[in-house]
C-alpha cells in the first residue's frame, strides 16, 4: 500500500470525491481545490464530467482529474480503479459521496436494487479496490445520512432484489449499510493506519431531497460538503477510525447500525454480490483484509 498523512508533510494531497459532478460531492470538490488538494473528480456521464472540470477550474484556477463509472455495474467501477491507479501513485483520501433515490424499484443488470447497489455496494467495491493505493495517513470518508434511523430491522429476505419496494426505505437502508461498512471496515484495518468515517451531512437541498421531499427545505450543497471536507483534511481527525460525525462533531448512530451480526451480514452479502470475498481486491499487491 502506498503511503501519505493528508495536511502532514504533503503540500497536495490526492481526494478522489465520488459522485463530484452534481449537489454535495462538486461542492466538496470544489472546497477541497481550493484548498490546494489535488481532486480527482467521478460521474457516470462523461460529458458532464468533463464539463464540470472546465468549470471547476475557471472557478478555482486548479484542473481536477476525471474518472467515470455508472456505480450500478460493477465492471465498470473495475475499470474506473484500473484507471486510477494507472494514473495515480497514491490515493490520500477517498470521499465515498456518490448516490441515488430511486422513487420506483429498478434494478441492475445482475438483479440488485438500484439504490442499494450504488449507495452501497458501489462504495464497498470502490473501496475494496482502491486499499493498495492508500497506507499510513489515508482516510476513507464515506457520507451516509440521518436517514439510517429510520430502520429499526431488515428483511433479509427482501435483499438485494427489493421485491417488496418502498422508496425511502430503500435509500434509509443503504445509508444504514454505509454505516455497518465504516464501523467494520476501521476494524479491519486497524494496524495499517488507514481511518474510515462516515457523516451525515445535513438535510441538503439537492436532486435527492427534491425527489424525495419536494416541499421540504434543505441546507445549501456548499453548507453540507464542510463536514466531508473536515474530515478529509484536518489535522482535528487524525487517527480517528469508526466513527459517525454530523456538523464536524462525533454523534451516535443508530442502536443498529451497532449489531456486529448485522454488520457482518451485510459485509458478507456485499462481498458475493462484488465478487470480493475474503481476498480484499483483485488489483494487484493487495493485501486481503483481517476478519473482525
Amino acid at each position: 500500500m502506498a503511503s501519505g498523512t493528508p495536511g502532514a508533510g504533503m503540500t497536495q494531497p490526492i481526494i478522489l470525491v465520488t459522485g463530484s459532478t452534481d449537489g454535495i460531492g462538486k461542492a466538496t470538490a470544489t472546497e477541497l481545490l481550493r484548498g490546494g488538494a489535488e481532486v480527482i473528480l467521478h460521474g457516470r456521464d462523461a460529458r458532464k464530467g468533463r464539463r464540470i472540470r472546465r468549470e471547476l477550474e475557471a472557478m478555482t484556477g486548479t484542473s481536477p482529474g476525471l474518472v467515470i463509472a455508472d456505480f450500478s455495474r460493477p465492471e465498470e467501477i473495475r475499470s474506473m480503479a484500473e484507471d486510477v491507479a494507472a494514473r495515480y501513485s497514491r490515493i490520500d483520501v477517498l470521499i465515498n459521496d456518490a448516490g441515488t433515490y430511486q422513487k420506483a424499484r429498478r434494478v441492475t443488470p445482475g438483479g440488485v436494487e438500484l439504490t442499494f447497489a450504488v449507495n452501497y455496494l458501489g462504495p464497498f467495491l470502490l473501496t475494496h479496490l482502491l486499499l493498495p493505493l492508500m497506507g499510513m495517513g489515508s482516510r476513507i470518508v464515506t457520507v451516509a445520512s440521518s436517514a439510517h434511523f429510520d430502520v429499526d430491522r431488515i428483511d433479509w429476505k427482501n435483499l438485494p432484489a427489493q421485491l417488496r419496494y418502498d422508496p425511502w426505505g430503500a435509500y434509509a437502508l443503504s445509508k444504514l449499510a454505509d454505516v455497518t461498512f465504516t464501523y467494520k471496515l476501521a476494524r479491519k484495518l486497524r494496524g495499517t493506519g488507514i481511518t474510515a468515517n462516515c457523516l451525515h451531512p445535513g438535510v441538503t437541498d439537492t436532486k435527492i431531497l427534491r425527489s424525495a421531499f419536494p416541499d421540504y427545505p434543505g441546507i445549501s450543497p456548499e453548507e453540507a460538503a464542510r463536514t466531508a471536507v473536515w474530515l478529509a483534511t484536518s489535522p482535528d481527525v487524525t487517527g480517528i477510525t469508526g466513527k459517525y460525525f454530523e456538523e464536524q462533531h462525533e454523534v451516535p448512530s443508530s442502536p443498529l447500525s451497532h449489531d456486529r451480526r448485522v454488520q457482518t451480514r451485510l459485509w458478507e452479502m456485499a462481498e458475493e454480490l462484488t465478487g470480493t470475498g475474503g481476498r480484499g481486491t483483485k488489483n494487484p499487491g493487495a493485501r486481503p483484509l483481517k476478519s473482525q
